[in-house]
């Protein structure tokens, strides 16, 4: 017998498969596909990178226009360059607390969420800031004491939003009678007087002939531009805000982020509580009244869409100072407050009509140039 040697089979080989790409940052993608677009001198104006910068030219024009109404109604006050410069001046200053409140609110709105607290939670900070205990710490306990004020509420508000499920709708509408509510019973629905001269001189300063309440408001807007459109913070604001579950695939942490967006919104309140206190020189429960609403519509106005996913905080600001122009325009003309209301309403409906417009329609009809060109 003949030894037979098994003859080896051949094991087949198993096929390799494709390795796994790392998740990717939705608004990085955005990012890159917008700059590999058209490279041209105008692509910034063309592509849906300038819609930004075209809604903002088109709130300049708006700017314009109220002044030549201005000019037209009031023209012996325009014809004294000292009064248009002090009256500039006022419109800024006049729009400098809200202007620091719409920041905090753009973050939230393109972060697609709404809130509704934010001023309940400027009187709750201004409230606490200026009570006798406070106080006694000096300035630098009252500043700390607003922001850590805001800044805890904010919390709350994302926490219940982001862990508790609960719609910021609702949530913040209850935030905004529970903070009304307690800000009504520390003060004992009494004014409360702020015996700081540092607080006090805030509002009064000037420096270089400009008050110090519109260097705040550059600050903060130019802090909240450069977080929203050069960190990574602001491109997950984004990302989040446009589709929250593809944010959620791609490895962004969608409730501690929704959650952050809220305690930055409420540090804007926080340092909005030390502006209004300034100005005043005091502060109650009363204090900060419907300044949701104005943050709201001044960020729509800038082109923040309500969905969230887009949105400019040189755009919010535009549509703060429109707003302050409009009630300053109102106010030189002795007009009633009910006419300037519903002038606000107007211009809240025009806009959201006109994002719609934009998105539904407009949209549709470049893409289908694009498409037309390209062959």
């Amino acid at each position: 017998m003949s030894d037979a040697t098994p003859t080896p089979t051949a094991t087949p080989e198993r096929p390799q498969l494709p390795a796994q790409s790392p998740p990717v940052d939705p608004a990085e993608t955005a990012v890159a596909s917008n700059k590999s677009g058209s490279g041209g001198k105008l692509s910034w104006w063309r592509g849906d990178g300038g819609d930004g910068a075209k809604r903002n030219l088109g709130l300049i024009g708006v700017l314009a226009a109220l002044i030549v109404v201005g000019a037209v109604t009031k023209p012996d006050l325009y014809g004294d360059p000292n009064w248009v410069w002090n009256n500039v001046l006022a419109i800024l200053q006049l729009a400098s607390v809200v202007g620091v409140v719409t920041v905090g609110m753009t973050f939230v709105i393109i972060g697609g969420g709404i809130d509704l607290s934010v001023g309940a939670i400027v009187a709750l900070a201004g409230v606490w800031c200026t009570t006798v205990a406070t106080q006694s710490y000096g300035a630098a306990g009252m500043i700390f004491t607003a922001l850590a004020v805001g800044i805890c509420v904010g919390l709350v508000n994302g926490v219940l939003i982001s862990y508790g499920r609960l719609v910021p709708f609702i949530a913040t509408l209850a935030m905004l009678v529970a903070a009304r509510g307690l800000a009504a019973s520390i003060s004992n629905k009494q004014t409360q007087v702020s015996s700081s001269t540092f607080i006090n001189d805030i509002a009064a300063r000037k420096v270089i002939g400009i008050p110090i309440l519109v260097y705040i408001l550059g600050a903060v807007v130019l802090a909240g531009w450069v977080v929203l459109n050069r960190t990574t913070f602001g491109r997950r604001t984004i990302a989040v805000g446009g589709n929250p579950e593809a944010a959620r695939l791609a490895g962004i942490n969608v409730r501690r982020h929704t959650m952050l967006l809220y305690a930055l919104s409420g540090l804007c309140c926080g340092i909005a509580a030390i502006m209004l206190t300034s100005q005043a020189t005091s502060a109650q429960a009363a204090m900060a009244n419907l300044y949701e609403l104005d943050a709201i519509a001044a960020a729509i106005i800038g082109g923040t869409l309500l969905s969230g996913g887009r949105g400019t905080i040189v755009g919010s600001l535009l549509g703060v100072i429109i707003f302050a122009t409009i009630t300053n325009l109102f106010a030189i003309n002795g007009l009633s407050i009910e006419a300037q209301n519903m002038v606000k309403g107007g211009i809240i409906v025009a806009a959201v009509l006109v994002q719609q417009f934009q998105f539904k329609s407009v949209t549709r009809l470049l893409a289908r140039n694009r498409v037309t060109t390209a062959t």
